[in-house]
């Protein structure tokens, strides 16, 4: 298990845990992070990361990312 920042881009990957405050996890929540979620890195720019999740792609900050572990 590691934080969705050091992925690799490009591979599928599933959620595994979310962690962080109540309202940071609602928040991942809201936007489609779940525990068994696929997510893909698509690519990394200025400090964001955009990832692809349920057929979405969204940008999310470097300390977001790290609370998310697959």
């Amino acid at each position: 298990m590691m934080p969705l920042n050091f992925a690799p881009e490009g591979e599928e990957l599933v959620v595994k845990k979310i962690g962080g405050s109540p309202d940071v996890r609602q928040h991942l929540a809201d936007i489609g992070f779940h525990v068994g979620s696929v997510v893909t890195i698509i690519t990394t720019l200025a400090g964001n990361i955009i990832v692809k999740i349920m057929d979405s792609r969204i940008a999310i900050s470097r300390e977001m990312a790290q609370k998310i572990m697959v």
